[in-house]
């Protein structure tokens, strides 16, 4: 459930998808089917109280720069910064690596399993969600070229890293909102539900 109660958080959780570019529409209606609250994310104020965001695939350069031209780089890094989950996934992979907006240590490789046309599905044994494998959509996907020793890396394709996870930032090279198996945005939604609980404790704790 993505319900918590107590310390009046007895709310949906309230996440993010950044609606720059790409397939938006398709998270939130993945994160809506998990009971969470979907938002928009236009502008640095749409991040606010949000639980957790998602950077969707699409073109990475176009959401490159529309991050920069909407003034939403070091929004997204405070969102991080202030330990709430983060979600990146194909394009949104390469938006958190060290070259971009450096929340993950970690370089992607654009395109790296091939243009549209080399565009593949296949199944992922991924760490974390039980021993039925994902059913994965790579279109134009990159991969995790390099990564430091505070990445881990969940799931592998052909040796190298496809879904990974660093604190609170969890990555994938694939589109899962574009299959019924929901139990990546799952995790990603107990990542931010962990974050929530932690937030409320230490709030309490300073009273």
């Amino acid at each position: 459930m993505a319900r918590e109660s107590g310390g009046g958080a007895d709310r949906p959780l309230r996440i993010g998808v950044l609606a720059a570019q790409g397939d938006f529409a398709a998270h939130a209606k993945v994160l809506g089917s998990l009971d969470a609250e979907p938002r928009e994310v236009r502008t640095p104020g749409d991040l606010n109280d949000l639980d957790g965001l998602v950077i969707p695939g699409g073109e990475s350069t176009t959401i490159a720069k529309a991050i920069e031209r909407d003034g939403l780089d070091e929004a997204i890094r405070a969102h991080v910064e202030a330990g709430r989950a983060l979600l990146g996934t194909c394009a949104g992979l390469i938006m958190c690596d060290s070259g971009h907006l450096g929340l993950i240590d970690a370089t992607a490789r654009r395109n790296a399993f091939g243009r549209q046309r080399h565009s593949f599905e296949t199944d992922l044994a991924v760490e974390g969600l039980g021993t039925e494998p994902l059913r994965a959509v790579f279109i134009r996907a990159p991969w995790i070229e390099r990564h430091g020793p505070g990445v881990e890396v969940l799931a592998e394709h052909d040796g190298h890293p496809v879904v990974a996870r660093q604190d609170g930032v969890l990555v994938c090279a694939f589109h899962p909102e574009l299959t019924d198996d929901s139990r990546l945005h799952a995790l990603f939604m107990a990542m931010a539900t962990a974050s929530r609980r932690r937030s409320a404790e230490s709030r309490e704790g300073r009273r």
